[in-house]
């Protein structure tokens, strides 16, 4: 599969989380690496994970924020949140767009070293090492919005290496989330059904997508959603492939949909939908289209949208 962050490394050791806590259990493998993350964003180093030591300067800022990820390349590795920290002359604008452009370099660090945007190096990250802050970054964003005790109310703690959450007051445990979102690739004869939502970036296309309802199946969602956003019914549902997506804490469940009809009436959820030829689609595919960007590398819908065009879907 031709798309980003569903790689493996060569052990996630869930055996040993219990005794893989904090900067002790780092420290105590001289041979063990930390991946620093800010903000939501890891360190990098180029066209690689910036991995450091666990007796650098940087991780004075972690506090108790750390996750044991497992062992990979003969070595333990964790993560750990420094957010506390804060980057000289912070462009606190570009933290808030879409995709964040801007880079933070830790004082003493190399040239190449610094935090960026996750969904920009993806696909620049070996397969394993996208994999590892896919991980990271998820587990991070459920800590930061659910330190609280779901069962009484008081503050819980982060547990087991970071894969858990205790509560000191009643004993409840919690676990990771993750939200799955049916994202569907609809066609019609030569015409594939994109839509776009609001705030996205000019000329940004994408496949329909939503979360899943309790109570309800992939196939329904799909068939659901693609009502509710365009009024349209569909024929047929068919599962692709997967994909984790840790923005914030989803599992992209990527699907091919057969439309039974072709009049698009859009609710409020979408901005804009409409019918793309293959031609368009090729267009677009190379840059060339005035109102229609390519999906982003890395991401299931450009490996849905590249299947279709290749007739491998449809």
């Amino acid at each position: 599969m031709q798309f980003a962050l569903g790689g493996e490394w060569d052990s996630r050791d869930a055996a040993r989380r219990p005794d893989m806590t904090g900067l002790a259990a780092a420290a105590s493998d001289p041979g063990s690496r930390v991946l620093p993350f800010w903000r939501g964003k890891p360190h990098l180093d180029a066209q690689a994970l910036g991995w450091i030591a666990p007796d650098h300067p940087m991780l004075a800022h972690a506090r108790t924020s750390w996750i044991y990820l497992g062992q990979h390349a003969g070595r333990a590795v964790f993560a750990a949140d420094i957010s506390s920290w804060e980057p000289d002359a912070l462009d606190r604008s570009a933290l808030a767009m879409f995709i964040d452009h801007s880079h933070q370099s830790y004082p003493g660090t190399g040239p190449a070293q610094h935090f960026g945007d996750l969904r920009l190096a993806m696909t620049l990250l070996p397969a394993s090492e996208a994999a590892l802050a896919s991980t990271a970054r998820a587990l991070f964003n459920w800590h930061r919005t659910h330190q609280f005790c779901a069962a009484c109310g008081h503050p819980s703690n982060m547990a087991l290496a970071g894969w858990e959450r205790h509560c000191p007051s009643c004993g409840a445990k919690h676990f990771p989330r993750t939200d799955p979102v049916v994202i569907m690739l609809v066609t019609h004869g030569n015409h594939v059904l994109l839509g776009r939502s609001q705030g996205w970036p000019e000329r940004m296309y994408s496949a329909l997508a939503g979360f899943i309802e309790p109570g309800e199946t992939m196939e329904a969602a799909v068939a659901r959603e693609v009502m509710e956003e365009t009024g349209i019914a569909l024929a047929e549902v068919h599962y692709i492939a997967s994909q984790p997506w840790p923005f914030p804490n989803s599992l992209m469940l990527g699907t091919w949909a057969r439309a039974k009809s072709t009049e698009i009436t859009l609710d409020d959820e979408l901005e804009d939908a409409r019918w793309v030829s293959r031609e368009e689609m090729l267009r677009a595919w190379s840059g060339a289209h005035p109102d229609i960007l390519p999906a982003r590398k890395g991401a299931i819908a450009h490996y849905l949208i590249g299947a279709w065009l290749a007739g491998r879907l449809g």
